[in-house]
């Protein structure tokens, strides 16, 4: 006899599946969104003020703002407002010349003002958008943000500084790595000169100068936090690792900056066109201008260390307060939420009695103090989330010599010290290998004739390739020209690593 049993097979619930906001990268271009809407919305409101103001293009010149604002900050202090009203001044007068200057001053002083948020309590933008938890619930979140603030100065006066979202917007991205932004940025410039692209290389340039300012900005944050709360940084290991990254991308930008600016010069002094020219002075202004922010940002990073520890003291030897503050959770919640009604109603009475003012306050009710006090306060980081690694576009090689044919001109040319040869004997044998060969062995030898010592010594190079006139012609059918003694000479190892010692 067989007995059959039958299994209850608890039925599968599907989850709902999430929405298209469940993409974390969705969400940052909704917060993205968000961070232009100010803009857009001046444009929107102009109708309201009194008199015709339709021929401005109020976020044109909303972004000349930040502009302004952003590249006058320094890392003590910010912008003077009656600056950034007198250089807005050229830029709204372009949009309507026949109107007065008064007009003009108004239309910028409304402009900067409504991007200060004047008039809110926080001085503040909030949007609101919509995302997915994790049980698969559409859930709408705030997303609070500034594009201006007043802050305080060194002398008293109030400056203007521009916040990540307002750079963010100002370059184009958002919650955006400084670190891989601004290398991309520099990669980019430095192919852009050598492509002779100098009206791109200069967006590039003003873009990686931005970066810059923000990479300075994350620092005097993480400063002034300590400065209020020694405990509210984290200096045993996420300071000192953002010092330590931060200097060696200073010393990696400064090189990078040092050979982008030889190039931009090069490409002034040999450019036979007035536009190039004025280009590429204006691109070495902005370089040299780069390279003195890192240079500041490198002094106020070596300058941390010792102002934590001088705040540490300051901070833990600093005499305790007079008087001590009614601890609400610990004196009042704690002790009133295990007893009956009759008791509790007895302690809040008494405390709301004295603890009031003239003017009653919004809440006094337990049930609203509770949920003030339970609620968790939002986390909000300066940057954002982490943003993912972003795919490069590859830059197409147009380059007329393929690799093949560089290596093979590279072993031509690696010749013995005691060894040196002429021009037309290693175009004989390139012309064996390639005949396109000899054109690149001929561009090779022109550079050598007048070597990069001093740089080749600096860069702690062992040989370098040399090419010398002794007055013999070429006899060659294709090219002419003198007949160059191209040789390989040794550099003093041993003088480059004393300079490199006594350097520090």
């Amino acid at each position: 006899m067989s007995i059959v049993t039958e299994q209850h097979v608890p039925a599968i619930r599907e989850s709902p599946a999430p929405g298209p906001a469940a993409d974390e990268g969705l969400a940052r271009r909704l917060r993205a969104l968000a961070c232009t809407a100010p803009l857009h919305d001046l444009d929107a409101r102009k109708a309201n003020l009194a008199g015709e103001y339709g021929a401005y293009a109020m976020a044109e010149v909303a972004l000349a703002a930040i502009d302004l604002v952003t590249l006058h900050m320094d890392f003590d202090t910010g912008a003077d407002h009656e600056e950034i009203v007198a250089r807005l001044l050229p830029r709204v007068a372009a949009q309507a010349r026949e109107r007065t200057t008064t007009e003009h001053e108004r239309v910028a002083r409304w402009v900067l003002e409504n991007l200060l948020n004047v008039g809110s309590v926080d001085r503040g933008f909030r949007a609101v958008y919509g995302t997915f938890d994790i049980d698969g619930a559409y859930v709408r979140r705030d997303y609070d943000f500034k594009l201006i603030e007043e802050v305080p100065g060194p002398g008293g006066g109030v400056y203007l500084r521009t916040t990540d979202e307002a750079v963010n917007v100002l370059v184009g991205a958002l919650d955006t790595d400084v670190t891989s932004a601004q290398i991309a940025a520099e990669v980019k410039l430095e192919v852009l000169i050598n492509r002779g692209r100098l009206a791109d290389a200069q967006l590039a340039a003003e873009q990686a100068r931005y970066r810059t300012v923000q990479y300075a900005e994350t620092l005097r944050r993480t400063l002034e936090a300590t400065r209020r709360d020694v405990r509210a940084v984290d200096w045993l290991d996420t300071v000192p690792d953002m010092i330590t990254e931060a200097l060696d991308h200073v010393a990696d930008r400064y090189r990078h900056e040092n050979a982008i600016l030889t190039n931009i010069r090069r490409a002034r002094d040999e450019s036979e066109e007035a536009g190039h020219r004025r280009r590429a002075a204006e691109l070495v202004d902005i370089v040299k201008d780069c390279i003195r922010r890192h240079t500041q940002l490198q002094s106020r990073l070596l300058e941390a260390g010792p102002l934590f520890r001088a705040e540490q003291d300051r901070q833990a030897f600093a005499p305790a307060a007079a008087r001590v503050g009614v601890d609400v959770f610990g004196q009042l919640l704690a002790p009133v939420l295990p007893q009956p009604l009759e008791s509790a109603v007895r302690a809040t009475d008494a405390f709301f009695t004295h603890g009031t003012g003239l003017r009653t306050p919004n809440a006094v009710r337990l049930g609203d103090l509770i949920e003030l006090l339970v609620t968790p306060p939002a986390p909000r980081e300066h940057l954002g989330a982490e943003m993912p690694e972003p795919d490069l576009v590859a830059t197409p090689d147009d380059s007329r010599f393929s690799a093949e044919q560089f290596e093979a001109a590279t072993e031509l040319l690696d010749l013995p010290a005691d060894a040196p040869r002429r021009l037309s004997g290693l175009l004989a044998d390139a012309a064996r290998r390639d005949p396109d060969l000899p054109h690149l062995l001929v561009l090779l030898a022109a550079h050598a004739a007048s070597p990069p010592v001093g740089t080749a010594y600096r860069q702690g190079e062992q040989r370098l390739l040399f090419a010398v006139d002794d007055g013999t012609e070429l006899d060659h059918p294709d090219f002419g020209g003198a007949d160059l003694i191209v040789g390989t000479a040794l550099l003093d190892a041993a003088g480059m690593a004393a300079d490199r010692t006594e350097a520090p």
